[in-house]
């Protein structure tokens, strides 16, 4: 089955074009490196809770939205080297390229596939 990296960030709002823009253009260099395809959704309906939420997850701050992602890949081994190469890549990394948003509130996780119907 499949692999999954998914992603919840806070993006300022008003850096919503900015933010599409990087996705897009990330996402290109996911694919070239192995991902079947990369999905980027803006909060449009995230509620605060009492105990937990994707909010507090990210301690979203005022001015700001969830972003949810998740990039799949057909199996463990090609995300493994997929995103080795990605790091590497110098377009990643280039100047003029960086996240249009606060990248040590991002929230990562690899996980595999059990259901998918």
């Amino acid at each position: 089955m499949s692999y999954v990296d998914g992603f919840i960030a806070a993006v300022p709002t008003t850096n919503r074009d900015k933010f599409k823009q990087h996705a897009e253009f990330m996402a290109a260099i996911f694919k070239e490196n192995g991902a079947l395809s990369v999905t980027e959704c803006w909060g449009d309906d995230v509620p605060e809770g009492k105990v937990t939420s994707f909010p507090m997850a990210v301690k979203l701050k005022e001015g700001e939205t969830v972003v949810f992602s998740w990039i799949v890949w057909p199996d463990r081994k090609t995300r493994d080297a997929g995103m080795q190469q990605f790091m590497a890549d110098p377009r990643v990394r280039s100047e003029g390229n960086s996240m249009p948003f606060d990248g040590q509130r991002m929230i990562f996780g690899g996980f595999e596939t059990i259901v998918n119907v």
